[in-house]
């Protein structure tokens, strides 16, 4: 992961994702000044969850059949709303699928409690499970491992410096303990969180 590098379960929604984000021309030669100006904007937003039309206004598009099918990726309660920041998090992935901890810098950013910019274990799970595309994801044992303390909370600083102490802390703490992980095909891996951006699979979808 500190490479960028992450095998993807099979059943990735990330790869409908990648293809929704340039049908709905979102990804373009600006999209990492776009990032960052919806990272801001969503931190200020502090986890309210938007509506459709909210979410529309969020990204300046008129609600349309690919706009709606891109909230339903995110409306996983099925209780018509979605927490933008997740939207942000698989953003970042698409945007720049081989800088893996920029992605997870920016999703503490936006999670962080302001008082000591730390996250809890669920907010945890919810930017890791957001950045792998992913319905479930169990991370008590990962999180526990960073949390020495055992405070209850972590900061980007540590969770970095764990990644560099354990390299290979995603087979150890990730795959593991979630079936589906690391049975992916090679293709699953070349490039960063999403094969979709893989070059044959870039070729294949341009």
């Amino acid at each position: 992961m500190a490479e960028g590098q992450i095998r993807l379960p099979v059943d990735t929604c990330l790869l409908e994702f990648a293809k929704l984000v340039r049908s709905l021309g979102l990804k373009r030669v600006n999209s990492e000044k776009l990032l960052q100006d919806y990272g801001k904007c969503a931190r200020k937003l502090q986890g309210q969850r938007l509506s459709l039309e909210d979410f529309a206004q969020f990204l300046e598009l008129p609600v349309s059949g690919e706009l709606r099918h891109m909230f339903a990726l995110f409306d996983e309660n099925e209780d018509h709303s979605m927490d933008v920041r997740e939207f942000v998090v698989a953003f970042s992935v698409v945007c720049q699928p081989a800088k893996t901890l920029d992605t997870i810098r920016l999703a503490f950013q936006m999670f962080e409690a302001e008082e000591d910019g730390a996250i809890t274990e669920n907010e945890l799970m919810c930017i890791l499970r957001t950045a792998l595309g992913v319905g479930e994801l169990r991370v008590s044992r990962l999180f526990r491992a960073i949390d020495e303390e055992d405070s209850g909370k972590i900061t980007f600083e540590s969770f970095r410096e764990f990644v560099d102490q354990h390299p290979d802390f995603a087979e150890q703490y990730l795959y593991s303990d979630n079936a589906g992980f690391g049975s992916s095909s090679p293709s699953h891996a070349t490039n960063g969180f999403c094969a979709d951006f893989s070059p044959r699979e870039q070729k294949k979808l341009d």
